[in-house]
């Protein structure tokens, strides 16, 4: 969490972040070991791009975004003593819980199981992720969260996209209910059953060290989307470490308070048929600790959730600069026309302007 230091003119509402980010892809689809290994090696020469605390060793945070690696995780339901009629019916929580405070951890799982419980998701039981602090800088070892994974299963005649929404309900909630219970260093990196975020407050090189899985010849990914974080006039943090849950972010949004402010606005005239009566636990859209890049992907992962594919999600948010392209076609123009767009796509009327590269990866398929 950000520091809470009383009288301090620090505000995280000057977030914004400047980055290295990349992803690699196996264009045929197959699911390979080397595909995560590329996004490492990839990472590691984007080391420059992120920044050191005065301990030299502290970073501003890095990570990768992946498919699930089934070949890791089976083995791990079956010594919860569940079992996998399908691989797709597997989801996984990577989430961070309170360090050397079995209290909160617990309370934590609990808050997780109960909201799993509540969307009907089958609870196989929890992984201690295998870590390594020795690698870490002084200022990432004395933040560093306790790290878990949750592992879930569909249940009943949820499809693909139900038992996803189903999924991201349970994490709104269960982050409302840690919220309730002061449960500052609580955050779930991701839930999903196609893809997980491995990120921290590190410098690229010790994203490996640090997670025991990423070095395990059995983690296999068709992508993997990384990031190595520079913070520019922010305080870096575990949880604002790239990749989020689907998208990873390089440059600054100069119209985050507009986009945030225009959003929370419209959550009154939230309604879909896609979501029901469940619309109310979307709210608040964007988490209020949000960096500029953790308020778009929240924008990002609604939005796809709510039935748009993932290019119409992202042109809605950051439509192409079009005036001055002479053969741009009407329908596009139109598309992109401010007026167009805030009659017929409501909550993206603000748009998310700035320089900047934005890698995503849909929720619903694990692609990018």
């Amino acid at each position: 969490m950000y520091p809470v230091i009383p009288q301090s003119l620090y505000d995280p509402k000057f977030e914004h972040d400047a980055c290295g980010v990349g992803f690699i892809a196996n264009t045929n689809g197959k699911k390979e070991f080397r595909i995560l290994e590329y996004a490492i090696e990839a990472l590691k020469n984007l080391a420059h791009r992120g920044a050191l605390d005065a301990d030299a060793k502290t970073g501003d945070g890095a990570g990768v975004l992946t498919q699930i690696p089934y070949d890791i995780f089976r083995p791990e339901v079956e010594k919860l003593g569940g079992k996998l009629a399908d691989d797709r019916d597997l989801a996984v929580g990577m989430v961070f819980l309170t360090e050397g405070d079995s209290y909160k951890q617990s309370l934590g799982q609990k808050i997780i199981e109960e909201a799993a419980t509540e969307f009907n998701i089958h609870i196989f039981g929890w992984r201690k992720v295998p870590v390594h602090p020795s690698c870490l800088g002084d200022k990432a070892r004395s933040t560093m969260p306790a790290v878990f994974q949750v592992l879930l299963g569909r249940t009943g005649k949820m499809d693909d996209a139900d038992f996803e929404r189903n999924l991201f309900l349970a994490r709104k909630v269960a982050g409302q209910k840690a919220k309730a219970e002061n449960l500052d260093d609580f955050y779930i990196s991701s839930m999903s059953s196609r893809t997980i975020v491995y990120k921290g407050l590190f410098n690229a090189p010790q994203l490996p060290k640090f997670y025991e899985d990423l070095q395990n010849p059995d983690f296999r990914t068709s992508l993997a989307i990384y990031h190595q974080r520079y913070s520019t006039n922010t305080f870096p943090t575990w949880r604002l470490a790239h990749p989020f849950r689907t998208i990873a972010h390089n440059g600054e949004i100069n119209t985050l308070m507009g986009n945030m402010n225009w959003m929370r606005a419209r959550e009154l005239d939230l309604s879909s048929p896609l979501w029901g009566d469940n619309v109310r636990h979307i709210k608040p859209i964007i988490q209020e600790w949000s960096s500029d890049s953790a308020a778009l992907d929240n924008a990002v992962e609604l939005l796809e959730l709510s039935g748009r594919n993932i290019l119409q999600t992202v042109l809605m948010l950051i439509p192409e600069a079009w005036e001055k392209t002479p053969k741009f076609r009407a329908s596009c123009a139109a598309f992109t026309n401010t007026t167009a767009v805030s009659v017929s796509h409501g909550m993206a009327r603000r748009q998310w302007f700035s320089p900047m590269v934005v890698i995503s990866v849909r929720p619903l398929t694990g692609m990018v």
